[in-house]
Formats: C-alpha cells, structure tokens, sequence
C-alpha cells in the first residue's frame, strides 16, 4: 500500500531561512543525491559563497545569484515511515499570490521565524498566519531560526515565542495546535537530532514532530458524495460529462441530484483514467454516461447522493483577503465559473494583528468580511464543511483581486 503524502507548506518572511530549511532536510534524509548535492556546490563556489543548502531546492539561477525564491516550488522526503511533500513559497508581499496556491491543500504548516536580532516577527510573518489559518490549516509549528546568531539564545526563542502566542489565538489557532521548535538549519540543529548546543530545549527535533503531526492526521468525517462537474467530452451517444469527485463515493446505477439546479440524473457508466468501473471514490476524476443531457457542459454543477441537496444560493456571508483592489463591483470564481456580483464590506479586519479595523473598504494585503450577492444561484457550503465548495477567487476584469472562503 502507498504511504499517504502530507502536504506542509513553509511560511514566513523572505530570508528567513525557508529554502535553507528543505535543503537541510533533503540532506538529513538523503532524499537528494550526491551529484546534486556537489552541483550546488559548485554553484556555491562559482559565486564565491560557502555551500548554502537552499540551492538544492531553487530552480532559477537568478535566485541563487539574487538568494530569493522567486516561484513555488516543492520537494518530497520520507523519514520513519512518513512522506512529506514541502512546498516552498515566495515569502515577499508582492508574490503573494502563489503563497495562497502553495498553501490552499496542505495538511499542515511550518512558519520560518528569524530568531537574528534585526529580523524577527515581522508584519508578514503574521499575514502568513493569517492565511493559513483561513485556508484551513489547524496545525502550524514555528521553527524559530538562525538561532546561531543569538549564540543559541533560550531568552531571545522565548522573546518570540511570547510575541506570537497572542496573535495566534487572535487568529484562531488553539495553543495544543502551535509548536515552536528552536533551529539552525543552516547548521542542521533540531532538525534530525536534538542539538547539543540547546540542551534547554526539551522537545523533539523538526523531522520527529512532523512524524507526529502526520500520525495524528485526521481524515474527514463528512462522507457525503460530493462530484463537481467540469467540461464533456465526446458527442452524441459517446457524450460523457467529466469531474472530480471530491467527497464520499459514487456508484454506477446511483441517483444523484444536480445543484443549483435541483434535477435528478442517474449514473449509468462510470469511468476512472479510461477504464470502466462500478464505484469512483473521493479525489478520483471521473468521466460519467448519464440517463440524461443536462444543460450546457455541466461545468460548475455539483452532484449529491440523493438524500443529500446541497445548498443554493444568491447571498454569501464571507470572510475575503485582498490582494489588490476589489471594488463594490467584482466577479467572483466557484467552482470553474466566473458570476457577477457585488461586495458589501461588513467590517474590515487587520491580518497583523487579527481583530476588526472601521475601513470603508477592503485594503490590499488586509482581509474583510463581507456579504456578496450575485446575479444567480450558485452551489456554496461553508468551508468548514467542504474546501473545495467553501472557497472562491476575486477578480476585477481578468486580474485576480481576492480569496474568500464561505463562512458557517
């Protein structure tokens, strides 16, 4: 049987330590080999640098001459039975955007905190918080790094830890949910194995927390069949209507009832990667003969079992965080369809420190919430119940303006 993936994304601030962090892990786990390693290297080298491991995982040269990841980019280990996928994300305000991409389906988080006496926890360390948090991440440990610069500092680890605990349950992270591990990535300290130059600490080292994290994984409650339709595909008698199912199980010769519409189809074939099969289950893409043509090419419907109607609607109540200027007037993006919409702000909220701010607008790089109301029904749930129907995009023309998820 494969061993499941977990997703973690890194966040924090640029420089910070995030690439330094999965190219130490790649090494400790000799998930890289050694002609990759001697190539960075001799990057190292050619640029008149002591080896830096983060080389290992940037793809551009112009970010190992500039030291900045400039895309997203991911890397996979297994370490005691566990796997790991990390994705390294732009941590600068103005590429904000694939932060939100990397970090939409991970399982849980780690935040890189500079423990260097000029860095710290800075205004976008929080924002990260903040994002994680409405992106559905309940789990987060902070690696508090470059603790080589503080001589190993249990008072300056203990500064920043105390400086964060507050505004993370401002945001809504529980205290059993946050872990602070002090490291040197660079140095490979707390990482692998306890450090001998921070024998205060008492915890584990990074790798055997993330253990722990992935063994305490818990898989959703919530079995109801969910399939969002995206597209068809043939014509005529060979019509087949393809999605994704995201939730619960659907089976061949099963009724299920199509939303915002209300109309029963039932499921006459049902094919996975090209192959006839009788059950498709929860994350398979699926091309399906139904008793009957819907209209269009479905795209945006979503399917329930037949005892289950989802939810329609013209109103959302919403939290949104801007990523540039969303105006009264806006589209939003569900599902794969664009409808047009207005955007009442109800009250503003400040994602550095995560209580409400009297705006008369949602600024760029703050969040809001918000009621929107469109031109036509939609098929929502609130995103505690379903992440794939609880969260939409922003935009203005063709410009990405804005995430929201949909509030219970």
């Amino acid at each position: 049987m494969s061993t499941m993936i977990n997703e973690v994304t890194l966040l924090g601030h640029k420089d910070h330590g995030k690439s330094t962090l999965i190219g130490r892990m790649l090494m400790d786990t000799h998930s890289v080999s050694k002609a990759r390693i001697d190539n960075a290297k001799m990057m190292s080298k050619r640029l008149g640098r002591k080896f830096e491991p983060g080389f290992l995982l940037d793809s551009f040269e112009e970010e190992q001459e500039g030291a900045l990841t400039i895309d997203t980019t991911r890397a996979q280990i297994k370490y005691r039975g566990s796997a790991f996928e990390f994705i390294d994300v732009p941590g600068h305000e103005e590429l904000i955007k694939n932060m939100i991409s990397g970090a939409s389906n991970a399982s849980f988080a780690l935040l890189m905190v500079s423990a260097k006496g000029d860095e710290g926890v800075e205004d976008q360390t929080k924002r990260h918080l903040f994002l994680a948090k409405m992106m559905g991440i309940e789990s987060i440990i902070v690696c508090v790094n470059k603790m080589d610069t503080v001589d190993y500092s249990e008072r300056r680890f203990e500064e920043i830890v105390g400086g964060l605990r507050p505004f993370l349950s401002n945001v809504g992270f529980a205290r059993n949910s946050v872990i602070f591990v002090p490291v040197s990535a660079y140095d490979s300290d707390n990482i692998s194995r306890r450090s001998e130059r921070m024998g205060w600490y008492r915890g584990k080292p990074l790798l055997d927390l993330l253990v722990d994290l992935s063994k305490r994984r818990r898989s959703s409650g919530d079995k109801t069949l969910r399939i969002i339709f995206q597209g068809v595909m043939g014509a005529g008698d060979d019509l087949k209507y393809i999605g994704r199912v995201v939730s619960g199980s659907l089976n061949e010769g099963e009724q299920i009832v199509l939303m915002p519409t209300g109309k029963r189809v039932m499921i006459e074939r049902i094919f996975v990667k090209g192959r006839a099969k009788q059950t498709a289950r929860s994350g398979e893409n699926v091309a399906l003969v139904l008793d009957r043509h819907i209209a269009g090419d479905g795209r945006g419907i979503v399917g329930y079992g037949s005892r289950h109607r989802g939810v329609r609607s013209k109103s959302i109540d919403a939290l949104i965080f801007a990523i540039g200027r969303i105006g009264v007037r806006a589209k939003i993006r569900s599902n794969g369809v664009e409808h047009q919409c207005s955007i009442k702000l109800v009250n503003g909220i400040d994602t550095t420190t995560g209580g409400a701010a009297a705006w008369s607008g949602v600024r760029e790089l703050e969040a809001g919430r918000v009621v929107i109301n469109l031109n036509d029904y939609i098929c929502v749930e609130p995103f505690a119940k379903s992440r794939e129907l609880g969260r939409f995009t922003i935009h203005s023309g063709k410009e990405l303006v804005g995430i929201g998820i949909v509030n219970g």
